[in-house]
This record gives C-alpha cells, sequence and structure tokens, in this order.
C-alpha cells in the first residue's frame, strides 16, 4: 500500500490514467495537474492547477513520458492549461521527492539538478523498455501494413540499431516473413543479429546495404537516415522512424525525394495505452513502495 503518500501527476495522456488509477487504489492521495477536462472521477485524487497546489506536502512528482520540452512545457492532453515545470516548483518539495518521467532532456536535466533532486527516467530501465518494445512492435507492423500495398511476407525490411525495440521489431517483421537485415555497430550486437538468423550489417555501410529496401525502420534517436541513405531507397520504400523526436530521419529530404516517411513516436501510447500504462503504473508502485520504505527506514 502507499498509504499516506502524497503525489503529484503533472500532465500526460491516456497512460496516465492507468497509472492514477493503480496508485488510487493502493490509497496514494494525488494531485492532478492538467486534468480539468478529464470526466472520470478518482477517489484520493484531486484536480487542481499548479499554482494552487502545496508542494512542500508532495513525496513523488510523475510527469508524462515525454517529460517537458526544453522550455520547461509539461504536455496536457486533457487540459488547455499551459503548464510549465520550473526549478522554483521543484525547489519548494522535500528533500526525498523524487521526480519520475519516461524520458529526459537538458531542460529538465537543468532544474533537477538545480533543485538538488533525484530523477528517475522509466525508458533508462531495461524491464520499461522491454515490456514497452511489445506494443511498440504491433504499432510498427499496424502501420507498415496501412502504408503499403504490398505484404509484409516476402518484403525486405531493414532496421536500424538492435535495442530493445530494435531486436523486437526484427523478430516478429521475420516471423511474418520479412526477410530482415539489421543495422548495428557493436560487435556483439552483430554477433546477436548472426544469432537470430537474420542479416548484420555495419551501420557505416547503411548507404549500400538500402539499395533493396520495401520497408525501413529506424529506432536510433540520431540523425542517421540522411540524404544519402534517402538517396538510395527505392522510391517505393516505406521509412518508420520510432524514435524519439526529432527521430533520426532527414524528413524534408525524404519529402523531396517522394519518399513516405513517418515519424512514430510513443507508439505504445498511441496503439495500446492501457497496456502501456499498465506496464508504466507497476514499475511506479515498486519504486514508490521503495521509496516510501527507504524513508521509513531512515526515519
Amino acid at each position: 500500500m502507499l498509504t499516506g503518500m502524497q503525489i503529484a501527476v503533472i500532465g500526460g495522456d491516456a497512460r496516465q490514467l492507468e497509472i492514477i488509477r493503480k496508485l488510487t487504489e493502493l490509497d496514494a492521495r494525488l494531485s492532478l495537474i492538467g486534468f480539468e477536462q478529464l470526466d472520470h472521477a478518482f477517489t484520493g485524487a484531486v484536480k487542481e492547477k499548479l499554482d494552487e497546489v502545496d508542494f512542500s506536502n508532495i513525496d513523488a512528482m510523475i510527469l508524462p513520458v515525454a517529460g517537458t520540452n526544453l522550455e520547461g512545457q509539461v504536455e496536457t492532453i486533457f487540459s488547455n492549461e499551459k503548464v510549465v515545470l520550473t526549478e522554483d516548483i521543484l525547489s519548494k518539495t522535500p528533500e526525498h521527492c523524487t521526480i519520475y518521467s519516461g524520458i529526459t532532456n537538458s531542460y529538465l536535466d537543468g532544474i533537477v539538478k538545480q533543485s538538488k533532486k533525484k530523477l528517475v527516467q522509466l525508458f533508462a530501465r531495461d524491464d520499461v523498455a522491454i515490456y514497452n518494445s511489445i506494443p511498440t512492435v504491433e504499432g510498427t507492423i499496424m502501420m507498415a501494413i496501412q502504408h503499403t500495398d504490398f505484404t509484409i511476407h516476402g518484403s525486405n525490411v531493414t532496421v536500424l540499431g538492435l535495442g530493445r525495440c530494435g531486436m523486437s521489431i526484427a523478430r516478429a517483421f521475420h516471423a511474418l516473413g520479412a526477410k530482415v537485415k539489421v543495422g548495428a555497430r557493436r560487435s556483439e550486437h552483430l554477433a546477436r543479429i548472426t544469432e537470430m538468423g537474420l542479416k548484420p550489417f555495419h551501420l557505416d555501410d547503411t548507404e549500400k546495404e538500402v539499395t533493396d529496401t520495401d520497408i525501413l525502420i529506424n529506432t536510433i534517436p540520431l540523425l542517421i537516415v540522411t540524404p544519402a541513405v534517402i538517396a538510395k531507397l527505392p522510391t517505393h520504400t516505406l521509412v518508420i522512424d520510432i524514435a524519439s523526436k526529432p527521430g533520426g530521419t532527414d524528413f524534408r529530404y525524404a519529402e523531396k525525394r517522394g519518399i513516405k516517411a513517418l515519424l512514430a513516436p510513443s507508439l505504445p501510447g498511441i496503439v495500446a495505452p492501457k497496456t502501456a500504462g499498465q506496464i508504466l503504473a507497476d514499475v511506479l508502485t515498486q519504486l514508490l513502495r521503495e521509496s516510501g520504505q527507504n524513508r521509513k527506514g531512515n526515519a
């Protein structure tokens, strides 16, 4: 149980609703900021505006998967209010207050450091990323079917990156009968690709390896699908970029060449928000319980 714990949930999409549901069931008290348009009411959760919250009582703060943008604004699907997280707000919270976010950026890192608080990146955890790869794979397959006029079976699929999502995507498309090749840099990843029965190649060789690609799937959050790579793609190629914004594709040049390129970050929140929210809720529950036990042990 999380009885007595006061938590601020700030903004987010439908995934946050599963987190709110789970935490209220465990008897936590929640301040919901950026949810005034949400019709559903949760026992133990109060909708508040940012300037109405007494942050001196907040034990934990839960941000959306994307955290904040580079100006500190938090995405609020259930509100028209502009919500901006500042160093001043974090400084008002108790010393033990922990901030939970899916990912981070230079702004969020900066205000957390200045306020001497602890930030937990949920998507940096292997368990969250691996569980999250399941709806990501389903969403990628859905997009591939929707935006092509040929079957996945028998098509040439190139996956860039063999991280947690890249591995799951490569395995799934291979199981559907695609001819899959995977680009990576690390020798152990190239060995794993071979072990999986797929064709490995070094990312330095991407330009020459994509010339027969029907579907190109990028998972790397760096500019990897460059104009030079796009120039070698067949004109019918579909590019699906699932890396976090702004992705790893030169979308301007892809459009200029007439190649359909889709940026698809946060696929779990789009195709399976309930499941994706439950994944985050389960991990957050574990972390909040551990945090509460540690505070009691140090008291």
